[in-house]
Formats: C-alpha cells, sequence, structure tokens
C-alpha cells in the first residue's frame, strides 16, 4: 500500500515536472492567453456580486512604447538586463532591512514576477516562493530577456481587472501601448506596487512623486539591449 502511494506521488510529480517545462517552451513562442491571477480576480468579482471586468489584449513587444519598458526597469528591476533571474545584492539588503523593521522595493525581479504571474497564484507562501524560484529558473533558461520583458507586460495587472499594457494604455490614456509618452509610461509603472488601489491618471501626490523618480531613473538608464547577454 504505501509502496502504491509513492509511486502514485512520484508520477503525480513526474507529470507536473514535465508540464512545466512544456508550458515554458510553448509560451517561449505562444502568447499567454489567461493567468491564475486573472481567474483568481474574476472569481473574487463574482463572489462580491460584482460585474466582472477583464481587460487583456496581448500585443507583441513591437507595439509596446519603449518608455514603457524602459520605466518598469527603472521602478521595478533596474538589473534586469544583467542578472540572471535572481538579484541577490538586493535580496540582501530587503533581508538585512527586514531584520530592522523596515522593508525596501526591488527584491524581486521582473523574472520572478513574470513567474509568479504567469504560473503561480499571488498569495505568499514558501511553497509558491519555492515554485516561483523554480519557474524563474526555466524561463531564464528558455526565453530571452525580451520575451521576458514581453510576457511580464503582457500579463501583469495594471489597474483592477486592467492586465497587460495595451489594456492599460487605453484604460488610463486613450490611447494604444505604442504611443505612450515617458510621463505616461511612468505613471503606469508608478502604480505597480498596487494597481486596484492606485490611479495613473488622474495621479494622486504620492503616485505623482513616484512618476517623477521614475522619469529621473529613466534617463539613468542606458540603451536596452535585450540580447546583449544571450543570443536566445
Amino acid at each position: 500500500m504505501i509502496k502504491r502511494v509513492f509511486k502514485f506521488i512520484f508520477k503525480t510529480l513526474l507529470w507536473l515536472f514535465i508540464i512545466s517545462i512544456v508550458l515554458v517552451v510553448v509560451y517561449k513562442w505562444v502568447p499567454v492567453p489567461i493567468t491564475p491571477l486573472m481567474v483568481i480576480r474574476n472569481i473574487e468579482q463574482s463572489q462580491e456580486n460584482k460585474a466582472v471586468v477583464w481587460k487583456h489584449d496581448w500585443v507583441s513587444i513591437d507595439d509596446i512604447s519603449i518608455n514603457l519598458q524602459r520605466a518598469v526597469i527603472a521602478s521595478e528591476d533596474q538589473n534586469f538586463l544583467n542578472h540572471h533571474g535572481f538579484d541577490f545584492e538586493a535580496i540582501k539588503k530587503a533581508m538585512e532591512n527586514n531584520q530592522k523593521g523596515r522593508r525596501i522595493k526591488g527584491a524581486s525581479t521582473i523574472s520572478q514576477q513574470t513567474a509568479k504571474n504567469v504560473f503561480l497564484w499571488p498569495h505568499r507562501s514558501w511553497l509558491r516562493k519555492g515554485l516561483e524560484a523554480y519557474f524563474t529558473f526555466l524561463i531564464e533558461l528558455v526565453w530571452s530577456k525580451e520575451r521576458i520583458m514581453e510576457v511580464y507586460l503582457n500579463s501583469i495587472e495594471m489597474g483592477n481587472g486592467i492586465y497587460g499594457a495595451e489594456a492599460a494604455s487605453t484604460y488610463w490614456f486613450r490611447k494604444s501601448a505604442n504611443r505612450l509618452t515617458q510621463q505616461e509610461a511612468a505613471a503606469i509603472a508608478a502604480i505597480l506596487p498596487n494597481p486596484r488601489t492606485y490611479k495613473a491618471n488622474p495621479a494622486s501626490a504620492y503616485i505623482q512623486s513616484r512618476k517623477n523618480w521614475i522619469v529621473r531613473q529613466m534617463g539613468y538608464l542606458g540603451p536596452i539591449d535585450y540580447y546583449k547577454k544571450d543570443g536566445k
């Protein structure tokens, strides 16, 4: 009996491992149609008897303003082009500040956020963090940095029920993602810590302050070369 249980567990884990590899390989080229977060938010709204709002329009990274690409790198992960999925210096600083009772932003990279958004659930746990590390390693191994950015900008929550750059650009600024100005891109990036609470337009004093900081950081970034470290 025990042997059969262990055999079942082994087969289950093996199939989950195979499925995870297949999904990562498929999503290297195929648009991500839906994420666990979208489903969870949909269920939450249904349970609260709210009208379900779900806007998600996948577009190529070529149709997303370079301003938005620069804005999210400046605000979320300035070492995105240099690390291999994990910013260990940022993690170290976050741990040191947590021990002092303070928190800083920046320990979670764009690659980690992409892995979490596409493959996992939003609620924190040690299991999710472990799986997040696993999927981060996989996408960094299989995808290019440009593909990670493309999936990230098409999948993350950018408003209440608003997913991806195209939907966010249309919702907040009534224009396509490829036409976002530097200020508009910074405004969208500024709300990412809590996109269901903050508004990109009109911006509160806090978001305006964050937006101004992001614009300054964008000016410090060098050219974005997604392929300088790999040949994917």
